[in-house]
């Protein structure tokens, strides 16, 4: 039977993941990756820690099986009907089968001051960490710095300022939030984390907002100007907002796309032949961007387009959110934020916590009668393995429970 032309817009994590393990299931397919960047792909999780000089450039790669590579060739337009792309140096290259695995792209706040007049770039000293060629650049201006200002603190951001403190330069986080990584902890977590990114030289100001960027004429290149008025001095500034996913390409060849790209449990689209997979989709009305759904979603996609297995479907994920960067890791999964109000509401919720600001720790589970419904391990992950898999599999927990908040009570 003649081999099918499986093509590949993307050639990120979720792309590589989709192409290494198509091959190792058997499949038999042409595979092509169509990548914007010039670079083969790479796990940019990954990138604080070329920052920090522990990894370079080709230690990150990834393994993409017997696929093909078009690297710098960017997919502009998608023709469902005539099952063609057309990349953007004109040529138009045919397919049986769309996987889009387009990623996300950074969100850029609206800052006064954050781009320079003709709005086409950043202007110098401002950077997104996203791509290796983002890393580069921020490495470079790093290497004359002093000082960095990173706005935003998610995981990225938090990353992204331990990566340059650990370069020497003094770093201040502006957060809008109420604490850091709001999303995946819990005030409690998020206050020892706070000391321990203050040990390392970097301060963070949560409940701020920063509204421009502006020129100072004094001893630093800029500054970076909060709503209430203050300025911090800066010589480079890193935006660490979030990111959006990339679905452009997706809208305007006619897909169905609400926050991503919509796609069922088999991973297709809303047309023929066409699938999504990645930080680009939307799953039953939820967008991950995490690596981990992003692979289990390529993993599902590759056992079913390769015949291994093509009953195959995915549910969802319930991955933790993890860092692990240095002396700052942290696991966190399902019911965290619970408060007063709500632990009253369901009487069989019990929280456990164990703190230790001084060794920078702190553990929390979050239990509904016999199961697990939640965790943080900040500073001390030696059971996340453990409890991860008694979340994922809701199986009844052990009659002292406060144990597994040690190594040696971990589930056997």
């Amino acid at each position: 039977m003649k081999a099918r032309d499986i093509a590949v817009v993307g050639a990120g994590m979720a792309a590589a993941r989709f192409a290494e393990r198509y091959h190792a299931f058997g499949g038999t397919d042409r595979v092509t990756l169509y990548g914007a960047e010039a670079r083969a792909p790479y796990n940019r999780v990954l990138l604080a820690d070329v920052l920090t000089g522990r990894y370079d450039a080709e230690a990150i790669a990834l393994p993409v099986g017997g696929a093909e590579l078009r690297l710098g060739r960017e997919a502009v337009a998608v023709d469902l009907d005539a099952r063609t792309l057309t990349l953007a140096d004109g040529r138009r290259e045919a397919w049986d089968a769309l996987v889009l695995a387009t990623g996300a792209n950074p969100v850029l706040p609206p800052i006064r001051g954050l781009r320079r007049p003709d709005a086409a770039r950043l202007r110098d000293g401002v950077h997104a960490l996203r791509t290796l060629a983002d890393c580069a650049r921020l490495a470079e201006d790093a290497g004359t710095a002093r000082r960095a200002v990173v706005v935003g603190g998610g995981v990225l951001g938090v990353s992204a300022a331990r990566a340059l403190a650990a370069r020497g330069l003094a770093v201040e986080i502006v957060h809008q939030g109420p604490h850091l990584i709001e999303r995946q902890l819990d005030a409690g977590a998020a206050a020892v984390l706070r000391g321990v990114l203050r040990r390392l030289g970097v301060e963070a100001y949560v409940g701020n907002r920063a509204r421009a960027v502006v020129d100072t004429g004094g001893t630093h290149r800029c500054a970076v100007e909060l709503a209430n008025g203050h300025r911090l001095g800066t010589d480079l500034v890193v935006i660490a907002c979030g990111v959006r996913p990339r679905t452009a390409l997706a809208r305007t060849a006619g897909l169905d796309v609400r926050a991503g790209i919509v796609v069922d449990d088999t991973l297709a689209a809303s047309a023929p032949h066409v699938y999504a997979i990645g930080d680009c989709t939307e799953h039953r009305g939820a967008v991950h961007g995490l690596s981990g759904p992003a692979w289990e979603q390529a993993d599902v996609l590759a056992a079913r387009l390769s015949g291994a297995d093509s009953g195959a479907l995915y549910h969802g994920s319930r991955p933790p959110a993890r860092l692990s960067a240095g002396p700052l890791e942290y696991a966190s999964f399902g019911e965290v934020h619970l408060d007063a109000e709500g632990l009253a509401a369901d009487p069989e919720l019990d929280v456990l916590r164990l703190t230790d600001a001084t060794r920078g720790t702190y553990k929390k589970l979050v239990l509904r009668g016999e199961r697990l419904v939640g965790a943080i391990l900040l500073g001390d992950l030696d059971t996340v393995g453990e409890l991860t898999l008694a979340y994922q599999r809701d199986a009844p927990m052990p009659d002292r429970p406060l144990h597994l908040l040690t190594p040696y009570g971990a589930i056997r």
